[in-house]
């Protein structure tokens, strides 16, 4: 059977989780979110990890969310065993300790674009296109679609494309901050690659405190935020990894970050 789930590393720690059935629109099948369950949890606890990227095969989708002719043949109970896996995938891509980048290749819908949401960083090539499509198939985004959207790009362009269910194209997605990059289909990739690599020459141990800061202070009053990130800075001063960068910076050199 083939693998529906790719994953390739570099030697500079930048991981590229593939979706794999561009026969079948690159949808979530079962076997699909089984396989991305376990290269997520995989990529949590590899240390020589320093940022992930996520994309799909071929050129004209990245994603188109749940797999409709799988889910016909379920009953309620699979129906919601499948949703559960959806959401249980998604959230945890967001939990990563490593930055996420979604380097979206084409279409993103309904799940889809939930999995970008859930990134840290959107970068689309120029025939992407967005659209959180359930309403008008009588349900709801079930996979944090309601909550990141807004919380990304503001609650009332946010219920205009759920109600809707509107597709928008790469270049809109860019002026509402959807996405941040738009490049050509040929250096998607390329950019992807650009950015990951400038986030794996960091302190890796400095990069997840300063996700976990801004994550976890997002919703929260301006005090208790600047109380998250005293602790997450706190995490930082102990480190070898700290003293490295003091050195180098001395020494006019570029630091070798170990993770320590």
């Amino acid at each position: 059977m083939e693998k529906t789930i790719l994953v390739e590393k570099s030697e500079n720690g930048i991981a590229t989780i593939t979706l794999n059935r561009p026969q079948a629109a690159n949808a979530f099948s079962m076997q699909m979110l089984y396989e991305l369950h376990d290269a997520i949890h995989n990529i949590k606890f590899d240390r020589s990890v320093r940022c992930v990227i996520v994309t799909g095969s071929g050129e004209k989708i990245f994603c188109a969310g749940a797999d409709l002719k799988e889910r016909a043949e379920m009953d309620p109970v699979q129906v919601r065993k499948a949703l559960s896996l959806i959401r249980g995938n998604i959230d945890d891509i967001e939990a990563l300790p490593q930055p996420v980048i979604a380097a979206v290749n084409g279409g993103a819908f309904g799940g889809g674009t939930e999995l970008a949401l859930a990134c840290d960083l959107r970068v689309a090539s120029s025939n992407a296109k967005f659209g959180l499509t359930e309403t008008s198939l009588g349900i709801i985004p079930g996979a944090g679609g309601t909550q990141r959207l807004p919380r990304l790009i503001g609650k009332g362009r946010a219920k205009e494309l759920i109600y809707t269910a509107r597709r928008i194209t790469a270049g809109e997605a860019e002026q509402i901050g959807l996405v941040e990059y738009v490049v050509s289909q040929e250096k998607l990739i390329e950019k992807a690659f650009e950015i990951a690599n400038q986030i794996a020459q960091n302190g890796p141990i400095a990069v997840t405190q300063a996700k976990i800061a801004i994550d976890r202070g997002y919703d929260v009053d301006l005090h208790t935020g600047l109380a998250i990130e005293q602790s997450a800075y706190e995490m930082t001063i102990p480190t070898k990894d700290r003293l490295e960068g003091l050195q180098a910076f001395k020494e006019k050199r570029k630091p070798n970050y170990k993770g320590e």
